[in-house]
């Protein structure tokens, strides 16, 4: 017999993400493998699977499963995809990347939610990532190129800095705007000098601490 929490797990993926036109079977797979009710503050495991932001302190939530799951279908992640996440918030999306994928940096500016995430992921057996505790929205200190960058919060506009970090081919996720009229876009590299930029979908996400500046982390 299944527990509440199972139930509640089946449910988000058949009831919530399905449904919302999330049918990549990797990534129903990756939802389904991964225990959401670890990674969230303990006085909400019972909101694990629900719809519904989850906070993580006082001004940062858990994005709804339902852009979780678009976001790991929009970046099409292949098993050799070099991935970096600003924002890893409870680190929930940053195992799913790294299910997915082949590495994630992932860059967290909040140092109470980065030593639960690191505590986290490291008891999930989560080893293929990188983590640091630093303002992501800084590319400066940056040499690296990936194959799918993921802003889990939004901007108010996506730094070009972003965009040159892409590897030819690259995808990158982010919301921009100011609340209630944000937009999710999904920019993929064309070639060194060009990019396609297309918007996905209408939503409203929590910014980013400094989604508005510019701010510090190298690697």
């Amino acid at each position: 017999m299944q527990s509440h929490l199972e139930q509640s797990h089946y449910n988000m993926v058949e009831q919530q993400i399905r449904p919302w036109d999330v049918l990549d079977n990797k990534v129903l797979n990756t939802l389904e493998r991964i225990p959401r009710d670890a990674f969230v503050p303990a006085q909400y495991t019972n909101l694990a699977y629900a719809d519904t932001a989850i906070p993580l302190n006082s001004t940062q939530n858990m994005l709804h499963p339902i852009i979780e799951g678009r976001i790991l279908q929009l970046m099409d992640i292949q098993a050799e995809d070099n991935i970096l996440e600003i924002g890893t918030g409870s680190g929930f999306l940053t195992a799913c990347l790294a299910h997915l994928g082949c590495h994630v940096d992932s860059v967290e500016i909040d140092q109470s939610l980065f030593q639960q995430a690191e505590r986290i992921l490291a008891q999930q057996g989560v080893s293929n990532i990188k983590l640091s505790c630093a303002d992501g929205l800084d590319m400066s200190g940056n040499r690296k190129k990936y194959n799918v960058i993921v802003l889990t919060g939004s901007v108010s506009d996506i730094a070009e800095e972003f965009k040159k970090a892409l590897t030819p081919g690259g995808r990158l996720f982010a919301v921009c705007g100011t609340a209630p009229a944000m937009m999710a876009h999904v920019i993929t590299r064309k070639d060194e000098k060009n990019w396609d930029d297309e918007t996905i979908f209408e939503t409203v996400v929590t910014p980013l601490t400094n989604g508005e500046a510019k701010a510090g982390f190298a690697f």
